[in-house]
């Protein structure tokens, strides 16, 4: 059994908690300590993370659920913030990866809804199935009266941007987008040749030759963007190339020197220029 799913079936097995009682409940604060920048993924998944405060399925699958993430106060947070995994939209790569980014979003008081969703590889997956996952998982924000009329924020990283970006096109009702080393051309994307640029071939079903319609509809960069798209990138991405920084209608910050994982890791200047962004997206 995946930590994803021992996880689930876990919390559901001792009860959840309520949002309300959530909401007051103090939550032991965990330090991130500052780290150098270009981070490696084995480092993020060794960071420690608090336990969510609910998981709440939006669909029937497995897969289809969201873990819910409250500050550590009873001070109504200043949004909530809808967060997609990425990982080469490969069901080897879950949402484990991002619980310290969660926890450290809502440590700083914010409300944070993880959205866990099927990947190539899983029965349902793949394109168009995985966005209509994230459709359902966004459109499932408000699991109760808790956070009704609050700000809604969606932000993914990697392949989790570019669901992101897309959704976020669709949706003018949300407070802003956020793309964390997003891949915002699917179509100039997949005729790379690194391992997570050939998996948006499986991820889309072939080659852009042989579907081209579907890469034109899962391609951000031929949407127009939700009026307040950020797109954060780190200027020594490795594995989505800085070139993807880019979409007409948005506004791209690059940090010097910063790599892909270091927007998932807590301790780095990423992060850092993560929330003033959140702070800024956020001014009337």
């Amino acid at each position: 059994m995946s930590a994803t799913r021992f996880l689930s079936k876990s919390l559901m097995l001792a009860g959840l908690l309520s949002v309300s009682s959530a909401l007051s409940a103090a939550e032991n604060i965990i330090e991130y300590p500052p780290v150098a920048p270009v981070v490696p993924f084995s480092s993020v998944t060794a960071l420690n993370y608090a336990t969510p405060a609910a998981m709440i399925p939006y669909g029937s699958d497995l897969l289809q659920f969201g873990l819910l993430w409250l500050p550590p106060s009873e001070r109504r947070p200043p949004a909530q913030i809808v967060l997609i995994h990425g990982g080469c939209w490969l069901n080897a790569y879950d949402i484990q990866h991002t619980y310290a980014l969660s926890t450290a979003l809502a440590q700083a008081g914010y409300a944070v809804w993880s959205l866990e969703y099927r990947r190539t590889g899983d029965n349902g997956g793949g394109w168009p199935w995985t966005f209509e996952d994230i459709k359902a998982g966004i459109a499932h924000v408000h699991p109760t009266e808790n956070f009704a009329d609050m700000p809604t924020i969606v932000m993914g990283h990697s392949a989790g941007g570019h669901l992101a970006l897309l959704a976020g096109a669709l949706d003018p009702q949300l407070a802003g987008v956020i793309g964390l080393g997003a891949i915002t051309d699917i179509v100039a994307y997949s005729q790379g040749e690194g391992s997570c640029q050939s998996a948006a071939q499986q991820f889309m079903g072939g080659t852009f030759e042989s579907r081209a319609s579907d890469y034109h509809a899962a391609n951000p960069a031929e949407k127009t963007p939700h009026p307040n798209t950020v797109l954060l990138h780190g200027s020594v991405d490795e594995i989505v190339p800085v070139a993807q920084a880019s979409i007409t209608g948005a506004n791209t910050v690059i940090v010097e020197g910063a790599g892909h994982f270091d927007w998932t890791h807590p301790g780095t200047e990423a992060f850092q220029v993560l929330l003033r962004t959140l702070e800024d997206m956020l001014q009337p």
